[in-house]
């Protein structure tokens, strides 16, 4: 399906990074470049994305699935009067078939170009697809690790479209005052071997002889919920529904009941 992919890029000089994102395939990148905007506020952010959604139309609109992303999207969504599907680990383009309109006697109703949003449901019993054919934009957010990234196209060049951010009107209730940041040195997420516990490594002691297999085969050490709730290593290391999405090429489970929360951190 030849479907335009649009980027939209918030904040405060980043303009540069906009060449960036269109090596990565994006057709067109939208630029709200505002001093206003250097630091997120969920006011200000959402002005923005909404004017970019009124004055361009998007069919679907996908949001990273974090700590922000989770602030932003379920605010379009609201403004929008759309569905919002939550941390989809697939998405696809079809056709969607309503059968409703044939049970009343009618045609079946096809809507062309659907995005199909896929995700676990039911604690990860089920794998649930999700549409929403009549009230647009489709909205959807994905965790990040769950897809892998197309490869950059050095050179690749595409149209960069700047708006005016329309900021005039905003209340803006909250003032950052200083923004502290901690660095962690813990990368599940591009790691190729995890090695990871659960309760039934026993103890925070035990927990090291992961580490020992890990630092061997110069891999990670992940855990589970429950091992991050006995202390057993720290939250930065959670694999799961609420932890992190690894997708390594080899992942060693010790001690580890496979609750599907955490399953669904791999899956």
């Amino acid at each position: 399906i030849d479907h335009p992919v649009y980027a939209l890029l918030i904040g405060a000089d980043v303009e540069n990074f906009a060449k960036q994102l269109l090596r990565y395939g994006v057709d067109k990148v939208f630029v709200y470049d505002d001093p206003a905007l250097k630091d997120f506020r969920v006011e200000t952010y959402t002005a923005a994305f909404y004017d970019f959604i009124q004055q361009n139309k998007p069919s679907g609109i996908l949001v990273g699935a974090t700590n922000l992303g989770r602030q932003l999207a379920p605010r379009i969504a609201a403004r929008c009067h759309a569905g919002l599907t939550a941390d989809c680990t697939d998405l696809q383009i079809g056709d969607y078939t309503d059968k409703k309109c044939a049970c009343q006697g009618g045609e079946p109703k096809v809507v062309k170009n659907v995005l199909q949003q896929i995700r676990p449901a039911f604690g990860g019993n089920i794998i649930a697809t999700i549409v929403n054919p009549y009230n647009w934009p489709q909205m959807a957010t994905v965790r990040e690790g769950v897809m892998k990234p197309l490869d950059v196209v050095p050179g690749r060049t595409g149209e960069l479209v700047k708006h005016d951010s329309k900021l005039a009107g905003v209340e803006i209730p909250v003032e950052v005052l200083e923004i502290v940041r901690r660095h962690s040195s813990i990368n599940l997420k591009g790691s190729r071997i995890i090695v990871a516990g659960g309760a039934g490594v026993g103890s925070k002691e035990n927990f090291k002889l992961l580490h020992d297999l890990a630092d061997v085969l110069g891999g990670a050490v992940g855990g589970s919920r429950a091992a991050v709730d006995l202390g057993y290593c720290e939250h930065e290391r959670q694999i799961g529904q609420t932890g992190v999405t690894v997708r390594p090429a080899l992942f060693i489970s010790c001690g580890i009941s496979g609750a599907v929360q955490h399953l669904a951190g791999m899956q």
